[in-house]
């Protein structure tokens, strides 16, 4: 019979060794389950090196000749918005690129929808500068409609969605190069609405006055009232390129227009014809 060291009791000494091996067993087990949870994950840090890969670096280097998905730029014009031109420029150009032309309704639609989504906050709905945060005290936006921005070509508009100007942030990340597209044509329709003439119209196409359709609507006489361009939003934004880029050239008058035809507003056009 053998004492067990720190305690009141004596056992055989097999005993004494079984029960210190079990005890031993359970404290192993208990160090072998114990959770690695994901703040103590094993993982490769960048920049450190590696014993996974046999160059001994944990970054990846990207394949050689292949391309990420969905990075295949492959029509500098579809993603910039401007052409190389002479002497380093890079010039806008009022056409939309090859993969969107001729515009189509459905373009239209979603140029639309991304507008009223994501411009009007600052130009209102009917594009002429006053959002409801500048009715606020935002600074006064672009007005669509004055003779600045009629004049500016499409491509304009990519361009300043694509990288932002003044207060106004890009929105590249909020707006596909396609929804960029889409809005820039349809701002494009915003403007030609408020210059419209009956031969504009296809032939057998019906044409309804705003009041019309708001009595058809159920909507009251008040939504087909005029509104008047804002003289505080008539500010001249001209393009400016990026430090470290080519300087942005104005668009050649030769370049082919886009299939929706350029109208310049007449002389003391308010847009009367425009809702709220």
């Amino acid at each position: 019979m053998n004492r067990v060291q720190g305690t009141g009791f004596r056992v055989q000494g097999s005993a004494s060794r079984a029960v210190l091996a079990l005890a031993s067993l359970s404290a192993l087990l208990v160090l072998v389950g114990c959770r690695q949870d994901m703040h103590n994950e094993p993982k490769i840090f960048p920049q450190r090196g590696s014993a996974v890969f046999p160059d001994g670096r944990g970054a990846r280097p990207q394949v050689v000749n292949t391309v990420a998905r969905g990075q295949l730029d492959d029509d500098s014009y579809f993603y910039t918005g401007v052409v190389e031109g002479a002497n380093g420029y890079r010039e806008e150009r009022d056409q939309l690129p090859a993969e969107l032309s001729p515009v189509t309704m459905t373009l239209l639609r979603r140029g639309q929808e991304r507008f009223n989504i994501y411009c009007t906050p600052c130009h209102s709905r009917v594009g002429n500068g006053l959002g409801e945060i500048v009715m606020r005290g935002y600074k006064p936006a672009a007005n669509l409609h004055d003779e600045v921005r009629m004049a500016q070509p499409l491509s304009h508009y990519f361009w300043v969605m694509t990288h932002g100007y003044g207060a106004m942030p890009d929105y590249s990340a909020q707006l596909t190069p396609t929804d960029r597209w889409a809005v820039a044509a349809y701002i494009r329709a915003l403007q030609l609405s408020q210059a419209a003439a009956m031969n504009d119209v296809p032939a057998g196409v019906p044409v309804k006055s705003l009041k019309e359709i708001a009595a058809e609507e159920g909507l009251p006489a008040s939504f087909a009232q005029p509104w008047a361009l804002p003289a505080t939003a008539v500010q001249a934004y001209p393009p400016v390129a990026k430090e470290g880029t080519p300087a942005m050239a104005p668009a050649n008058p030769a370049d082919p227009l886009i299939k929706i035809p350029m109208h310049p507003l007449p002389a003391g056009k308010t847009g009367a014809g425009a809702t709220q």
